[in-house]
């Protein structure tokens, strides 16, 4: 995979910070794991996490109510949180002690906090949404944003249980409008270092290649 080996062979005597970012239902996650496994063979560690383990507790998430878009992407994370307890130390200056967890949004709880120390060499992939908003862009060595379609994401997201497949559906005003407003805001796809598209899950493309960072 080319983007793997963009990314093994950055920064090899520090901690790699990569970032793969797009709408829900985009297939961040398994794009995510596709990464990580295809840089064994450069043999740098890789640790994998996601953005969903540093959610705000539902009092914050919710403050504007449960359909509100702005509530959405203004409160569903708990960006400092995520940055002091994962970001910063596998930093440049960071002494490499991180959590990969801190909340969860399932039982509205603070999650086991379980503390590791990252090999000199490791590479970090999270995937999630948001993740060029001023509060987390500037983190990332690398960073994939995939592109896919309303349509096709909310009919994955269907898939799961998730949200209704309909991206008119009242029910997914709060989602969908949310998502719209951080494409709008924080233009993801300018600030990439590669924009993926990912309409079809078997056949990913490149729609704008790796820009250096």
């Amino acid at each position: 995979m080319e983007i793997a080996a963009s990314v093994a062979e950055l920064h090899p005597d520090r901690v790699v910070r990569v970032g793969v970012d797009g709408v829900d239902g985009a297939g961040k996650t398994t794009f995510a794991d596709e990464v990580a496994a295809a840089i064994a063979p450069w043999g740098r560690p890789t640790i994998r996490a996601g953005v969903d383990g540093f959610h705000h507790p539902r009092r914050i998430r919710y403050r504007l109510g449960r359909d509100s878009p702005e509530g959405f992407f203004q409160d569903s994370y708990d960006y400092p949180k995520l940055r002091a307890m994962l970001l910063d130390p596998l930093g440049p200056a960071g002494d490499r002690r991180y959590c990969t967890r801190a909340f969860d949004h399932a039982t509205d709880r603070p999650a086991e906090q379980v503390w590791s120390y990252a090999p000199r060499n490791a590479i970090l992939i999270l995937d999630g949404i948001f993740l060029h908003r001023p509060e987390l862009s500037s983190y990332w060595d690398y960073s994939v944003f995939l592109h896919v379609d309303f349509a096709v994401s909310l009919a994955r997201a269907a898939e799961r249980g998730d949200l209704d497949p309909d991206p008119a559906a009242p029910s997914n005003r709060r989602y969908v409008q949310g998502q719209r407003l951080y494409l709008d805001r924080c233009r993801p796809s300018d600030l990439a270092s590669v924009v993926i598209d990912n309409n079809d899950l078997g056949t990913p493309q490149i729609a704008r290649p790796a820009t250096p960072r």
